[in-house]
């Protein structure tokens, strides 16, 4: 009498399917000039028409651009991640790999790990412009400028994941961007201090995590050490993009109907 052994449960999370994936998602993007042309050219021609806007006013450029260096990275992955998210649902891509032992964990951190790999080339291109060629004046490191640009994009990239389940086609996944990056654009203290703003402007903005990235920026711009107002906003924005990828992986769906 023969007996069947049980097949052993998939686990929740894999390093190797998530590397798999994320291998998969950066060869498809290797065929796509144009995409990688909007990741990493786009935020660095944005610093450098800034740049020369303010030509003859470079102290404006100074106390504007370390915070556009950590915004323009983080919407270019915003849109980038949730079109691309997008269109791998609607071709049915997604259906095809969650009917494989890959579970939802695995895809999106997969997704992260292979946008976050072009995320690290964006900040360093972008980072390295301002500085080192655009003459950005920062008192602090520009490596803590690179930190906080990185965590942006990464930012950029979870809530691309999050927002493309809620898309039906590729036009939708844009239109989410007035709704979830433009309302932080005007709140995050770019425009004037937080402080000065409306007092419920100001506690809506307390809890939008595109203030905490400026904050960390403005941080890097007035202060030669690490302080703990720079800590406290690294944290803030690491820990947000860490709630929205969760969120993402429990709001995935196979299809697009």
């Amino acid at each position: 009498m023969s007996t069947t052994t049980p097949a052993a449960p998939t686990a929740l999370f894999s390093t190797a399917r998530t590397t798999a994936t994320a291998a998969r998602v950066l060869r498809q993007l290797r065929h796509d000039p144009r995409t990688i042309a909007l990741m990493l050219l786009v935020p660095c021609l944005m610093l450098v028409l800034l740049r020369y806007v303010f030509d003859a006013s470079p102290r404006t450029f100074d106390s504007i651009g370390a915070s556009l260096l950590g915004i323009f990275p983080l919407i270019t992955m915003f849109l980038v991640t949730s079109i691309a998210t997008l269109r791998e649902r609607t071709s049915g891509t997604l259906e095809r790999l969650l009917a494989l032992p890959l579970g939802k964990a695995d895809l999106i951190a997969g997704y992260a790990l292979a946008f976050g790999t072009v995320a690290v080339v964006q900040s360093a291109l972008a980072t390295g412009l301002a500085v080192w060629l655009l003459g950005l004046d920062v008192t602090g490191s520009p490596w803590l400028l690179l930190l906080v640009a990185l965590l942006d994009a990464l930012l950029g990239t979870a809530l691309g994941l999050f927002v493309s389940a809620f898309a039906a086609s590729e036009f939708q996944a844009v239109q989410f961007m007035p709704a979830v990056i433009f309302p932080q654009l005007l709140l995050c203290g770019l425009f004037t201090p937080r402080a000065d703003m409306h007092p419920l402007l100001e506690a809506v903005s307390d809890v939008l995590p595109m203030s905490y990235a400026v904050d960390g920026m403005n941080e890097v711009l007035h202060h030669t050490d690490l302080t703990s107002a720079f800590l406290r906003d690294v944290v803030i924005v690491a820990g947000c993009a860490l709630l929205v990828l969760a969120l993402g992986a429990a709001t995935l769906r196979r299809r697009t109907d």
